[in-house]
């Protein structure tokens, strides 16, 4: 019932992809995502080291035999990590896929290609989706207005963001922004995505390493309650609501703010604090609007589970008893 392009490509049995998580997506929750179906993709720079990359990579495997990949997000930073270390281990650990974010990853590209690495990139515009496609990505992920971290500047929902890629590309695309049950596996088929992307949901499982108290306040949120900040900087990004987004506005809303004048309440290691104590006003966590459907806090399995099974009675008897009930007589 579930093939896609995705799903053929990663070697998967539902085309449910668990995004990159900054300091979270660790060889746990990839594991626990690839045993129940998926795929999930743990974050290169959540380790310093190119090393313990290396390590976590065989930590993985430890754990399952299925498929899964590593992000790389390239983003300006006042000491860039070692990106082509990290990519090194990469292939000399045999990794078949990368989710690529951020700038353009056409200068690796090569190195990947060379590789046999499948690259997903991750982008918020049609126009940045065609040139991912012109380099030589795989797929692309598109991310919708609602997303978590960074959703771009031009605010295009979902909705209108995932058909209009579909009609421009040739290669296969992946939904994320706004999806995390299985009504949204369904829209993303019918929009024309191959697959879906979630993050935040995939937050709120058993297997995510990040503090309970983090968890209870994804499901006591709704929909309303997730800040974009830095748009005056032209680097729109959302977060959950806390006393720092909260100050943080009221910085950008004086006119004229610098990143030197909020770097203290976003940095990212306040932020790993936070993952780590359950303090939710140290540092900003980053949070898309799914968390207004975010009710609980299953295990990984049973949240495909659940998932699958909303999708399927949806495809299998819901919409075609409402196609049949609708029809005219002939």
């Amino acid at each position: 019932m579930f093939k896609t392009r995705i799903t053929e490509m990663f070697g998967i049995k539902y085309p449910i992809i668990q995004g990159g998580l900054m300091w979270l997506a660790k060889a746990e929750l990839a594991a626990a995502v690839a045993e129940a179906g998926g795929i999930g993709f743990m974050t290169a720079l959540s380790h310093d080291t190119p090393e313990k990359l290396r390590n976590e990579i065989r930590k993985v495997r430890g754990l399952t035999d299925k498929p899964f990949g590593i992000n790389l997000t390239f983003l300006p930073s006042l000491r860039a990590p070692d990106y082509p270390a990290y990519i090194r281990v990469c292939i000399e650990e045999g990794v078949r896929f990368i989710e690529t974010a951020g700038r353009n990853p056409a200068p690796i590209m090569p190195m990947l290609n060379d590789a046999g690495i499948k690259v997903i990139h991750k982008c918020t515009s049609v126009r940045h989706a065609l040139t991912s496609q012109r380099i030589g990505c795989a797929a692309v992920s598109i991310d919708g207005f609602e997303c978590a971290g960074h959703p771009g500047e031009d605010d295009v929902t979902s909705l209108i963001l995932v058909p209009l890629a579909c009609d421009a590309l040739d290669i296969p695309v992946v939904s994320s922004g706004g999806f995390g049950d299985g009504r949204g596996l369904v829209a993303s088929l019918a929009l024309g995505a191959e697959g879906m992307n979630m993050g935040t949901r995939f937050v709120a499982t058993k297997e995510c390493p990040i503090h309970d108290a983090v968890k209870e306040a994804l499901v006591v949120a709704d929909e309303r309650d997730t800040r974009l900040l830095m748009r005056t900087l032209r680097n729109t990004a959302r977060y959950l609501v806390n006393d720092n987004t909260e100050k943080v506005l009221e910085i950008e809303a004086r006119g004229n703010a610098t990143i030197e004048d909020i770097k203290q309440y976003m940095s990212g290691l306040e932020g790993k604090i936070m993952i780590e104590t359950g303090d939710l006003n140290q540092g900003v966590f980053s949070a898309g609007q799914v968390i207004g459907m975010i009710r609980d806090v299953p295990t990984v399995q049973e949240l495909f589970d659940r998932i699958v099974g909303e999708a399927t009675e949806l495809m299998t008897r819901q919409l075609p008893s409402v196609v049949r009930n609708g029809a005219s007589p002939n």
